[in-house]
Parts: C-alpha cells; structure tokens; sequence
C-alpha cells in the first residue's frame, strides 16, 4: 500500500512538475556557488580540514589551574558552594544592561497622574507611586560587585570564589574560540604583549599563554576589585600566595594605563562591558581600550540578545568614532565574526536573534560538574590595518545535515541573512563537502558567481 501511494505521488509530482523543497531553496540563493580551488584553496587538505573549520574540540583548563581552582574552594569557608554557583550563574546569563536616564525619563513621562491635587502630602505621594511604576516596569540592574544573586551582602572574597567557580571554565572556552580564530586566520602574528579590562579570576591570561605562550611577555590584568586581582593571583601561584607564577610576566592593577604611548599587541574585555553603569561610561572605555590596541581588540559577552547587542553597539562606537590614536592612524575593521560592517541582519529581523556561537568544554571536576559543557558567546574581533580581500560567509546557526543536501544559514557581505540548501550537483562537490563538514560559526569558503547558476531543473530528482 505505502509502495502504490508513492508512486501515485511521484506521478503526481511529475505531471505537475514539482520541484522538490531542497532544490527550490537552493535557486532562491544565487550568490552562494561553487569553491573557488583553481588557486589551490584545499592544498592537499581533506574537506573536513578545509580553511573555515574555526570550531575547537572540547577544550579543558590547564591542569594546574584546575587543581588551584579546586584547592581555593576547598579551603575556603564558602557555604553551600553548588547552590550559590548555580544561582550566581543564571542570574549572570539572565541579566540584562542598566536602564538609561533617557529612557527612565520617558516611561516617567508615559505616568498618569491624579488631576487636582489638593492635600499637602499629594506631591510626596505622587512621587512614591512613580518610583513603585519605574521599579515595576523597567529593569533593576545593580553591580556584581559586593552582592550575590539574591541580593544578600557577602563578602568580595567569598564572591570571587563563588564566580571562579561558576564562570572561570566558560570563561576560558569561549575566549579559547575568539583566539583561535585569530591564530588560524593569521598565523604569522606573534603578539608579545596582552591587556586584559574586567581581568577577573584571569582566564584570559591563561587563554592567551595556551595560545601566544611562546611570543608573548606581558600580561597586564586591570580590575577595579581587588579581591578578583588576588584571586587570580593566587590561581596563576597554585592556590598560595608565596609560589612560583605559571606564567611569567603578569601585572595586576585597579586602574587603566594612563600615558597614552602605552599600546598593547592585543586588548580584550571579556564579560566586561556589560558590568558598566551606562553608555557614557562604555563609550569612554571602549574608546581608551581602541587607543591602547596596536593589533587586535578583543570583545567577548554572553550570547544573549542583550550582550549581542551591547556588542553591535560597541563595534560601531569604535569604527565610527573621530577620536585618532595619537601613536596609531591605522584604520579600524571588523576582523570576525561579521563579513560587513553594516547593521546586524539578525537584530534586524522581524524577531530579532543573538548573534552567538557555542563552544564545548569539560568545566572544572567540583562535585556537580561531571559531564562537559557548551559555553554560548558573542563575540566581536576588531583589527587595525585593512581588510584582506577575501569573502567570509560565517555560519551562524547549527549545520543541518539532510540526504545529498546540507542547510546553512549564512551572513552575507551585503549585510543579509541567507538560508543555503548545498547540494553537489548545483554548487560542486568541494563546496558541498565543505558544507557538510562546516559547524555552526565555521567560515563556508565561498565566491560570488560571475556568471547565473543553472537552473533548478539540472538538478537531479532528490529521494
């Protein structure tokens, strides 16, 4: 019976010339055809090596700061540790930016007031009912700093273990991914110098000596807590406060460099930005940070709708601002993940999306952390220099792999989102294998056509 009825529906499909799903989206994508390998593009790499795999296997913590990570919180007086971690840690994912004055200003003025007031107490009242609207409308955002989730004081001793343990891991994974792309796509550069804003327990200098140890020489980590400057101390001496440093030639401050001659091969801010009370004092930050960038200036959030965000808006503050580098006139680009410098197709849509990528790891082995992870990141890679002419089709959401075809959503270098179906026939063999060995945040290795694609009816019939 199955047999008959589908052969019924083959013969239907035939007299009304229906073109299967996969093969109508693949002529609704012209731009996207075959690799270009005359200039011998793979080498003598298989597909699944193909120069846009930029996803990382697992990655894991060095040994010795996992065993100093464990060590500290054994030994501290932090009750209830699990609970806390994994409080501080939805908390974290679930924050969002401070409300800005402007915007406070007009949901005040949205307030409907009583008319006549006449009791003498009416103006003290109003006030009150304002402050009990603004309160249940618009967002409470507080410093981490002092305060755990639930808005009990502690200690910042205690709350910088409860956060090395709930984000030292994460944190490391998803800057792992940030450096790597850099590595890959430009693996003559050899930075001898890193600053880290928002240091943190310092998972950014260990990211950077796993990837740089063998060029780099300083490390600057600047935080405005002292308690995470001595928490990531102790993490790079072993848990103590009198051993050897791991990694040599780190210096701890509360403070950005103030002469404007100091310039670092490599800035980052990894969940930094995000901490800051207000725009202004983003702005400012960011444009001291691209001030003290010689190379690359690294900006890493949560991949959330809000830390993406935050992101597009900092990547248009510094590309767009006049302010010059007294020691660098070298203009600014955005080196990964956009291909364009235009607004972000994904916030731009109807329902808007993170732009986000994922990145596995094995979190540090506490009691409740026994099988691996996926961190979720934005991020933006700003550079110094000129672009390299080169198209770059990130791969912005999971690769869908279906029989003789693969699904995958693309960001254009016109600014536009496009939903790829691949297929050997259409597109070639070396495009369509690299697809289906590309992941989500993988570069699809692509050129635009000069001439139309073949029609859809050079396809053949899919099962």
């Amino acid at each position: 019976m199955a047999t008959a009825t589908g052969l019924i529906l083959s013969r239907w499909r035939r007299t009304l010339r229906v073109v299967p799903q996969s093969r109508t989206l693949a002529a609704l994508v012209p731009s996207v055809t075959h690799v270009d390998n005359k200039s011998d593009f793979l080498g003598k790499k298989p597909h699944r090596q193909h120069p846009g795999i930029l996803q990382l296997p697992h990655v894991r913590l060095p040994q010795a700061l996992a065993n100093a990570a464990q060590q500290l919180l054994l030994e501290s007086t932090v009750s209830n540790a699990e609970e806390k971690v994994q409080t501080l840690t939805s908390y974290l994912w679930s924050r969002h930016l401070p409300v800005e004055p402007e915007e406070l200003q007009t949901r005040h003025l949205e307030i409907k007031f009583p008319e006549n007031p006449d009791s003498p107490q009416t103006e003290e009242k109003l006030r009150g009912a304002v402050l009990h609207a603004l309160r249940r409308t618009a967002y409470h955002w507080q410093e981490l700093s002092g305060y755990d989730s639930d808005f009990h004081c502690i200690s910042n001793e205690e709350l910088s273990l409860v956060y090395m343990a709930a984000r030292l891991d994460g944190g490391f994974a998803g800057v792992s991914r940030a450096f790597h792309e850099i590595q890959t796509r430009t693996p003559q550069f050899q930075p001898q110098t890193l600053m880290d804003f928002g240091s943190g327990t310092g998972s950014v200098t260990w990211t950077a000596h796993a990837t740089w140890g063998q060029s780099l020489r300083e490390y600057v980590c600047v935080d405005s807590s002292a308690a995470m400057l001595d928490l990531a101390e102790k993490l790079l001496k072993g848990g103590s406060e009198s051993g050897k440093s791991y990694v040599p030639g780190v210096f701890f401050r509360q403070f950005l460099p103030v002469s404007p001659k100091v310039q670092f091969d490599v800035v980052v801010a990894a969940f930094a930005l995000s901490e800051l009370p207000s725009a202004a004092d983003r702005t400012t930050v960011l444009h001291t940070l691209w001030h003290k960038t010689s190379h690359f200036l690294v900006l890493v959030e949560n991949g959330t709708k809000a830390g993406h965000r935050l992101l597009m808006d900092a990547r248009d503050v510094v590309l767009k601002g006049k302010e010059k580098s007294p020691l660098n006139h070298r203009p600014g680009f955005v080196f990964a993940p956009c291909p364009h410098e235009l607004p972000c197709p994904q916030l731009m849509a109807s329902q808007p999306l993170a732009c986000s990528f994922s990145q596995g790891y094995h979190p540090i082995p506490f009691s409740w952390n026994k099988k691996p992870k996926e961190e979720k990141f934005s991020m933006v890679i700003l550079a110094r220099g000129f672009p390299e002419d080169a198209n770059r089709w990130p791969i912005t959401q999971p690769v869908l792999r279906r029989p003789r075809h693969v699904h995958c959503h693309l960001c254009c270098p016109d600014g536009h989102m496009q939903h790829a179906v691949i297929t050997a026939s259409r597109h070639g063999r070396d495009l369509y294998r690299c697809a289906r060995a590309s992941s989500w945040g993988d570069l699809l290795p692509v050129i635009t056509p000069s001439e139309s694609p073949p029609s859809p009816a050079q396809d053949p019939p899919e099962s």
